[in-house]
C-alpha cells in the first residue's frame, strides 16, 4: 500500500502492484496518474506497506476505489499516524512499512528513498529478524486475479547455483 498525504494533510492510500526494489535503499513503483501521484508530486514523501492475509480486505478496497470519490482511509476504518521521518502517513493495521522520500518521479516512474523501516515487533523472531512466514504477506496473482500468501523458502539467494 502507498499512502500519502494531500494538501490538506488528508492521508489517502492506494494498492500498488508493479514495483520492488531498485537498488539497495531505494523502492520503484510504476504509477499512472492518480491522486496518489498528485499527492507525491506535491509532498515528496511516502510510506509503502505490505499487505498481510489480514489486511487483504481493506488492500483490495484501497487499489479498487479511487481516492478522487471517497475517503478510502476513513471507509476502511484503518488508523493512521504520521511517520516521524518522512511528511507521509503509516497505516497502523499493516506490520511492515517502509518510509520513503521521492528520489525522482518521471513518466509514471517513481523511486523512492527508504529513510526508515517500520515493523511491528510481533512480528520479528527472538534473533530481532523479520518473521515472513508469521506476517503472512500476500502478493497479486495476475493470472487468477487473486491474492496470495508468499510461501515456502526454496533456497539460499546468492549462494545456490555455486556449484554447477
Amino acid at each position: 500500500m502507498l499512502a500519502t498525504y494531500d494538501q490538506d494533510g488528508k492521508a489517502n492510500a492506494m494498492n500498488t502492484a508493479w514495483g520492488g526494489v531498485y537498488d539497495y535503499n531505494q523502492v520503484y513503483v510504476s504509477l499512472s496518474k492518480h491522486k496518489t501521484t498528485d499527492n507525491l508530486e506535491l509532498k515528496k514523501a511516502f510510506t509503502l506497506s505490505f499487505a498481510t492475509k489480514k489486511t487483504e480486505k481493506n488492500s483490495n478496497y484501497f487499489g479498487v476505489v479511487s481516492g478522487n470519490k471517497e475517503d478510502k482511509i476513513e471507509k476502511s476504518g484503518v488508523h493512521v499516524t504520521p511517520s516521524k521521518y518522512v511528511d507521509a502517513p503509516i497505516i497502523e493495521e499493516y506490520p511492515l512499512t517502509l518510509e520513503c522520500t521521492v528520489e525522482s518521479f518521471e513518466a509514471g516512474n517513481l523511486i523512492g528513498n527508504v529513510i526508515n523501516v517500520s515493523i511491528d515487533e510481533d512480528y520479528l523472531d527472538e534473533n530481532g529478524k523479520i518473521d515472513v512466514d508469521k506476517m503472512e504477506i500476500i502478493a497479486f496473482d495476475m493470472v487468477n486475479n487473486t491474492y496470495r500468501v508468499l510461501g515456502e523458502n526454496v533456497g539460499k539467494a546468492f549462494k545456490d547455483g555455486f556449484d554447477l
